[in-house]
């Protein structure tokens, strides 16, 4: 099975969780196209303090794909379909409903739409609250299509004693999405 991943960081609150997938995925030797909303690295910094050169320095192995190239090779279906998965982490209100309604403003837009027609598996990490009737909408629509809607909500049945340990609840729950093992969290009984 292909280890190549698209991840995508949209300007929702909550970049930890893409940010933490890049260390986990890159960790099992996963080629990671990143590509970051000019949005997305406002939050980056804001919550993170995190920049380009900072991921480029830390993950070297990582590709960073601006959100304009929209001639980038992940924009064609071709080129798409041999990767494992597209991830969206997390996925503002915007970009859902960017996708949902089939318009390309960014690559971003465009990766996932190739995604779905092409049944790559795509993953949208939702992280807003509460949610509108539009926001739920845009998540029928986008899941009807073939996308997988995975809101950013922490179980606590494992008794998380960190932020590290909620964060990466949610992001085993991505993995565990696109069947990909790990070991982030306990699962319900086991022990």
């Amino acid at each position: 099975m292909s280890k190549r991943m698209v991840i995508c960081i949209t300007g929702a609150s909550g970049a930890v969780y893409g940010y933490r997938l890049l260390q986990v995925l890159t960790s099992m030797d996963f080629n990671i196209d990143l590509v970051v909303s000019s949005s997305g690295w406002v939050v980056l910094k804001q919550e993170l303090d995190v920049t380009k050169h900072k991921i480029l320095e830390e993950f070297p192995q990582v590709r960073i794909i601006p959100e304009k190239d929209i001639a980038s090779p992940i924009a064609s279906g071709s080129r798409l379909i041999n990767y494992r998965g597209v991830l969206v982490t997390p996925c503002s209100m915007s970009t859902l409903a960017h996708i949902a309604n089939g318009t390309n403003q960014n690559l971003i837009h465009r990766v996932c739409e190739v995604a779905l027609k092409e049944r790559v598996p795509l993953l949208l990490l939702v992280r807003e609250a509460p949610y509108s009737l539009v926001h739920l909408e845009n998540m029928l629509k986008v899941a009807r299509a073939g996308a997988i809607v995975l809101p950013a909500s922490p179980g606590f049945y494992h008794r998380p004693k960190s932020l590290a340990e909620i964060i990466d609840f949610v992001v085993g729950k991505v993995l565990d999405s696109l069947r990909i093992e790990h070991n982030l969290y306990r699962r319900w009984k086991e022990e």
